[in-house]
């Protein structure tokens, strides 16, 4: 009879503890009430910025994966458009620089950085809109031609950038 009650209370006192988190899951977004979101397509604009190059299917692999980023660390549903939340934005920056120098000053490192400008709108917190611009960097040795590193590349990058964009619009601590 003893062990009934413990069991009770201590689901009750679970129940209590979750009920006053609010509505995050395990990776610690804070979804709030939206059931929906949305990512538009981001323009590849990269070439309009001096130095930078154009990358083609940039746009399409790097909408998919911020898609795939908030499918994976949230309950939110991905519409195609109207979503609750909203993101947009466009990739600004492609650029491959020298970062340090042999004896020889030759590049004995490259740099591959990324930049995309993103708008994020949510239609059930207000306030809660940013525009800002994410951008990260993958470096690579000089031998190396960067369609050899390019998915690896792109993969480091994309996974932080979506993060800092995640944690902009939903880690609301």
């Amino acid at each position: 009879m003893r062990s009934k009650h413990y069991i009770l209370l201590l689901s009750i006192f679970v129940g209590t503890l979750f009920q006053g988190c609010g509505v995050y899951n395990f990776t610690g977004g804070d979804v709030g009430t939206a059931k929906t979101f949305t990512v538009t397509y981001f323009q590849n604009y990269a070439s309009q910025s001096p130095g930078s190059t154009f990358d083609p299917g940039l746009d399409r692999e790097y909408t998919l994966s911020l898609q795939d980023l908030i499918l994976n660390q949230t309950s939110l549903d991905l519409v195609s458009s109207n979503g609750d939340l909203l993101y947009e934005g466009e990739i600004v920056e492609y650029r491959v620089s020298p970062m340090s120098a042999t004896a020889e000053q030759r590049a004995a490192q490259n740099r591959l950085t990324i930049s995309v400008n993103v708008r994020f709108f949510n239609k059930t917190k207000e306030g809660a809109e940013f525009e800002r611009r994410f951008s990260f960097f993958f470096d690579y040795p000089s031998t190396s031609q960067l369609a050899s590193v390019r998915d690896e590349a792109h993969l480091v990058i994309f996974e932080r950038i979506n993060q800092d964009i995640f944690n902009e619009s939903l880690a609301d601590w």
